[in-house]
């Protein structure tokens, strides 16, 4: 049996009944046929081959051999003192290494720093949504995601989870930066460093007893494909919550926010041929890689509780507690996902929160007086304060790192 605690394992279990007997392999299978077009993407041109088969070739060959070669240790070491996106890279750097970084750091031909500069100022007025949508929006369909959550959870980052969700969060949080593009802002650094841990995970984590007993027969992790799910429950998922929320947001601003988040999946290794062009680009290719393939999966369901319990934990002397973090999440994701990811059910928060938000949504938009927002919704207020403040504070505690290790048990 894989290393799952009981309870987990029975409550994914209850998830996954309907499944029947290939319920643990059937949601990371579960993936049509490759249609989506590249005249769609930023390219707007392309092979078209299906990402799920699809890598990064260069950094793969060139992790592995920093790892095989054990220079993993003097390169963190060296890279901890790399942090703006306009500095040199430290000397003493493996020539190999230094040649490809200098190549991943360079913005594609088509950045518009125009756009990035709108983006940046739409992350400052709209931060307080973006940054609950990306969090705990966000890291509750990564949970339900089978093959992240396993890539994690197998990976060395799953060991400790408040250190990964810390990790995490500095990229999330260097993308939301308002010098986030500018020479001092820190994106580039946190891409490209997260870009040669996937690097280092495709190279170790097929090592791993517990990951290849669950893959669902992926013989290499983080794919193309994996890599542009996980982006499509960030923006995506975000900009159609925004407007479900009826926030306000011009055309210019909705496009900036997009190509904000395009340049950072190029840099992030995601080819041009598969980064879409528009939203209804985003949301055509959403709709092939993302919706069919959540599911549930007692990792997810573990790392689920652990996520949930630390925001709880971390926010509990304000007025936050776990039946509101709770509730929070299930409002935010939806009842399927909640329920694949072992999220319990919490009626009377559930009905606050439908109720009060759309009118703490309004009133921050200015759009009605504070004497029809009701007393619960700044229950509500502070509980996303209280986690924005424990995601900033966390992601300004740690370094990303390059793996050397899958998790030991």
């Amino acid at each position: 049996m894989d290393p799952l605690s009981r309870r987990k394992m029975l409550i994914a279990g209850g998830a996954m009944g309907a499944l029947g007997a290939l319920g643990m392999a059937a949601p990371a299978q579960a993936r049509s046929l490759w249609t989506w077009s590249p005249s769609g993407s930023v390219a707007g041109s392309g092979p078209g081959a299906d990402p799920n088969w699809v890598w990064d070739e260069e950094a793969d060959r060139l992790l592995a051999s920093v790892i095989d070669r054990g220079d993993v240790p003097r390169v963190n070491q060296l890279l901890r003192s790399w942090t703006r996106n306009d500095q040199p890279l430290p000397d003493g750097l493996p020539r190999d290494l230094r040649e490809f970084m200098d190549r991943a750091r360079r913005l594609p031909s088509w950045a518009d720093q125009d756009k990035l500069n709108l983006a940046a100022r739409f992350n400052k007025t709209r931060g307080f949504y973006l940054n609950l949508l990306n969090g705990v929006g966000g890291g509750m369909l990564s949970t339900a995601i089978p093959r992240e959550a396993r890539a994690v959870y197998y990976s060395k980052g799953g060991a400790d989870m408040e250190d990964r969700v810390a990790k995490t969060s500095k990229l999330g949080f260097a993308v939301g930066d308002l010098n986030a593009y500018q020479p001092d802002g820190h994106i580039v650094v946190e891409a490209v460093k997260t870009r040669l841990v996937h690097a280092a995970v495709r190279h170790l984590l097929p090592k791993s007893p517990g990951w290849a007993r669950t893959s669902g027969g992926q013989k290499i992790p983080i794919s193309q494909a994996d890599i542009l799910v996980t982006w499509h429950s960030l923006p995506t998922f975000a900009m159609r919550k925004l407007i479900e929320w009826k926030v306000p947001i011009t055309r210019a601003e909705s496009e900036a926010y997009l190509h904000l988040w395009q340049v950072t999946a190029h840099l992030l290794g995601i080819r041009d041929e598969y980064i879409p062009a528009t939203w209804d680009a985003a949301e055509a290719q959403s709709r092939q890689l993302l919706d069919p393939v959540l599911g549930p999966t007692p990792e997810g369901v573990e790392l689920t509780d652990i996520l949930l319990g630390q925001l709880a934990e971390q926010t509990s002397p304000g007025s936050v507690d776990r039946p509101l973090v709770n509730a929070l999440a299930r409002y935010l994701v939806g009842d399927q996902v909640a329920d694949w990811d072992g999220i319990p059910r919490e009626p009377f928060w559930e009905a606050a929160i439908e109720a009060a938000w759309p009118k703490l949504v309004a009133f921050r938009e200015s759009l009605i007086p504070l004497p029809l927002v009701p007393q619960l919704a700044w229950t509500i207020d502070e509980a996303v304060r209280q986690y924005i403040m424990f995601y900033l504070t966390k992601g300004r505690a740690v370094h990303i790192e390059i793996p050397d290790a899958n998790r030991s048990f």
